[in-house]
């Protein structure tokens, strides 16, 4: 039985070819079909167009859409959302004047997350990873990156990539998944980092690729935490499992992480809340997806990716959540959406293109996923009743989902 969405105020996001990603000036456009229909079959989308050229058939299951716009579901390339607890205590402290660096110099952050995840067992934290992913699901998100990368011991890594497979298992979401074992330094290494270095190499890394646990490979490459030497290391042994790299880099400083990432052929260089004139020279010609965070600079406090240089030296943008217990505990992209229209001053049409087809480019995963193609996976949202797209972002903090469609069936029928 075919499903069919009709009378859809606007149909989002709609490209007649296979195009993986849009950058520069091709950003400020939207394509969309106004007063439109589409036809979902089995998990595929297999048409749309115009109402004025719709013709139903027997057996259709019909959606009315009347006022309601139609859009690909968020594509989140950037999330931690495998942890356990929460570390609301330090976003107390930071109110209070300290700062990101200053509590994880005393044993804050990542490591406070390492050591509560490490005494939590499996099965609870799937349990809590897993409630969170049903929440983000319910706020449009249909494709989600996990990060690996509060686990620092060998064990516990492992744990946290299968729990992300079970969650793979457990949902229609589109997962992938990345192997963040260079997050932090572990206490037991602090006063020898490179033995914590050939720990992931000799130890981690075989493992991860014995289970095909990881999709992708990242590293914190960032004063205090791995230097470009570091990260090449990582980098350079990750490609022997063919393990292609999605790094943090730029949160704090910049000094050539993003140079480095290119060469290592990065799907995805995440953070860039600074940047400077290299590190787009860098970008330039590559195959490269510069990501924006900007729920951690909300959260932080901290600058924003400067959108508009990266459009305007002709380069694309993806956005993502980067949800995670200390500097960004929030999923919701359309939140997300909205700062970067509010704070990194990209227009609605650059902020969704972002989140949708560019974010799938993130993830590799833009041949099936990001856009209104036929041929693609429905992953869909289905937003409540709104004039225009434009309410998206303008109307920050409200819930603008009504229904989310996975593979072709909506979330509360799964």
């Amino acid at each position: 039985m075919r499903k069919v969405f009709i009378n859809i105020r606007e149909l989002l996001q709609v490209r007649s070819n296979r195009q993986k990603k849009v950058a520069g000036d091709a950003m400020k456009t939207l394509p969309k079909i106004d007063n439109a229909f589409l036809i979902v079959e089995n998990d595929r989308i297999s048409d749309f167009g115009s109402m004025t050229d719709f013709k139903a058939q027997n057996g259709d299951e019909l959606i009315d859409a009347t006022d309601r716009l139609v859009l690909p579901s968020w594509c989140d390339s950037h999330s931690h959302v495998v942890y356990a607890g929460n570390r609301s205590q330090e976003f107390v402290d930071r109110i209070n004047g300290l700062s990101y660096e200053d509590i994880a110099r005393r044993g804050g952050g990542i490591l406070n997350s390492a050591k509560t995840l490490q005494n939590t067992s499996e099965d609870e934290l799937f349990e809590q990873s897993l409630n969170r992913v049903q929440h983000l699901t319910k706020l449009g998100t249909g494709a989600l990156e996990i990060k690996s990368g509060y686990g620092l011991t060998v064990d516990a890594e492992l744990k946290m990539l299968r729990i992300i497979q079970r969650i793979k298992q457990e949902t229609n979401l589109k997962i992938k998944a990345t192997f963040l074992g260079a997050h932090a330094l572990p206490e037991k290494f602090k006063s020898n980092k490179t033995a914590y270095i050939d720990l992931i190499i000799n130890e981690m890394l075989p493992k991860v690729h014995q289970e095909n646990l990881a999709d992708f490979v990242d590293v914190f490459c960032e004063k205090g935490y791995f230097d470009l030497d570091d990260t090449n290391r990582i980098l350079s042994a990750a490609k022997r499992y063919k393990l292609q790299p999605k790094i943090h880099v730029n949160q704090f400083n910049t000094f050539g992480g993003v140079a480095l990432g290119v060469q290592h052929n990065a799907l995805s260089v995440d953070h860039l809340e600074e940047l400077s004139t290299s590190d787009i020279e860098a970008l330039k010609n590559s195959e490269t997806m510069p990501v924006a965070l900007p729920g951690c600079s909300f959260f932080l406090g901290i600058p924003y990716t400067p959108a508009q240089q990266l459009i305007n030296a002709g380069l694309p943008l993806a956005l993502a959540s980067d949800y995670n217990p200390g500097s960004a505990p929030s999923g919701n992209m359309n939140f997300v959406v909205s700062l970067a229209c509010i704070k990194m001053k990209m227009t609605p049409e650059e902020a969704i293109n972002s989140a949708t087809i560019n974010g799938a480019y993130a993830m590799g995963i833009s041949e099936h996923y990001g856009s209104i193609t036929i041929g693609k996976k429905a992953n869909l949202i289905l937003t409540k009743k709104m004039e225009s797209y434009h309410q998206i972002p303008y109307e920050f903090g409200n819930h603008p989902v009504e229904k989310v469609m996975l593979e072709g069936k909506f979330f509360e029928d799964l």
